[in-house]
């Protein structure tokens, strides 16, 4: 099932509670059931040049997404780190890094919301809180952003690192 995440679908119900807080920015509820999150987890794991391990700018129990050979721009990654392009909590919520033509579309159907770290100026603007899939259909569209944040961090990069 191909996904436009240009024109994605809207999420259902009403957007889940998060704590607002650069840290910790963490969702409050409607998370993801076990099988779910392990089917997302796979999923990241399956990615070319993906190893995970304990994040390096989160909390240890989130599963952090790096690349053996990080190429993508400086705004593809989770500073301070230079290969983690996401993390997948617990609960199954993700903070990642979104290509720029993105994350409207994805906010205004209700998927994403930016972190508030990212209003920093030392801090890429594409970092979001994707929230937990609670379902089949959620996590095909939790494997399209997951896709586009991995495309984006393996693309060399055409700008000059900040």
């Amino acid at each position: 099932m191909s996904i436009d995440l240009t024109d994605p679908p809207p999420r259902s119900g009403p957007r889940p509670r998060t704590t607002g807080l650069e840290i910790p920015h963490d969702q409050l509820d409607q998370f993801s059931p076990p099988h779910i999150r392990t089917a997302l987890v796979a999923d990241a794991q399956a990615l070319a040049g993906v190893f995970t391990g304990p994040s390096q700018v989160s909390e240890p129990a989130s599963l952090a997404l790096r690349l053996r050979e990080p190429v993508g721009p400086w705004e593809a990654f989770l500073h301070p780190s230079r290969d983690e392009f996401g993390h997948i909590h617990r609960s199954g919520f993700l903070h990642l890094t979104v290509p720029r033509p993105l994350m409207a579309p994805l906010e205004r159907t209700g998927w994403i919301e930016p972190h508030p770290i990212s209003r920093r100026p030392e801090w890429p603007d594409t970092i979001v809180m994707l929230y937990a899939p609670r379902d089949e259909a959620e996590l095909a569209v939790a494997r399209a952003v997951l896709r586009a944040s991995w495309r984006q961090a393996t693309t060399p990069s055409t700008t000059e690192v900040k």
